[in-house]
């Protein structure tokens, strides 16, 4: 069940225009009063520099949070950064999101390149771990195509046999061909079954996310706490669309056009 708009009021007022737009995008789609477990996955590779500096990062984690609580109630969103490896997995809870992005990555090291897999394998992991029966959704951005094309394609296969639906955020140029990995339709292993992945691009957000707060960030190989979920599903969508870096056309978290500007 998804958290009451006192409950967000009281512990994260920041967020409770991004609470209402979700609410309003789940119900216009008849989605509304479902439960799911919502994960995060950002890109931590060199490239994504100036996306933390301007709070582009931290921005997508506001609403990711945001849609989060309209599907589950621990007001609580896993984190995965990645890059050459899992440079770390840490939590963005409500009370403490102001900011958050930027005390995390202050403790890190190098920012190196995209490994998709290994993103989505901690993932995966989590998700078995946990013993949920339920669908997971799963924003992942990224501005940049894998490093590892194969690899990738194995996990895309694999992640498509679990109840755990894929949305691919692309931060950038749409017409890059560094999103031509996502782009193309794929199928699941040796199944027939289409795996295809749902993508939007946002433009870059203006000035830094300021707050404060604190949080437990934990080293890459532990896993956050359990999430539930109700019902289950799978499936992911190929759709890439939107405008560059600075440009107009941001787009929803569940992908759903919000009209804003930056």
């Amino acid at each position: 069940m998804a958290l009451s708009l006192r409950k967000v009021e009281e512990t994260a007022p920041a967020l409770v225009d991004l609470y209402k737009k979700a609410g309003d995008s789940l119900r216009r789609h008849g989605i509304d009063g479902q439960r799911l477990a919502v994960y995060l996955v950002v890109d931590y590779s060199g490239s994504m520099k100036p996306y933390y500096a301007d709070g582009s990062v931290q921005a997508l984690a506001d609403r990711v949070l945001g849609l989060s609580a309209q599907l589950d109630d621990d007001g609580r969103v896993p984190v995965v950064f990645f890059s050459t490896d899992v440079d770390a997995e840490a939590d963005i809870v409500l009370g403490e999101h102001e900011g958050r992005i930027d005390r995390i990555v202050a403790g890190l090291g190098h920012m190196g390149k995209t490994s998709y897999h290994l993103a989505m394998d901690a993932v995966i992991d989590h998700y078995l771990d946990s013993g949920a029966n339920a669908p997971a959704l799963v924003v992942f951005q990224t501005d940049g195509g894998p490093i590892n094309k194969p690899a990738a394609e194995r996990y895309v296969c694999k992640a498509a046999r679990l109840p755990i639906f894929w949305q691919f955020v692309g931060f950038g140029d749409p017409g890059s061909r560094q999103f031509e990995f996502l782009r193309r339709p794929r199928r699941a292993g040796g199944s027939g079954e289409a795996a295809g992945r749902q993508h939007r691009l946002l433009p870059r957000r203006e000035g830094p996310a300021p707050g404060q707060g604190r949080g437990a960030v934990r080293p890459a190989g532990r896993r956050p706490a359990r999430l539930a979920g109700s019902r289950p599903g799978a499936g992911h969508r190929t759709d890439l669309s939107g405008r560059g870096a600075g440009g107009r056309g941001s787009k929803g978290v569940a992908g759903r056009p919000d009209g804003r500007r930056t």
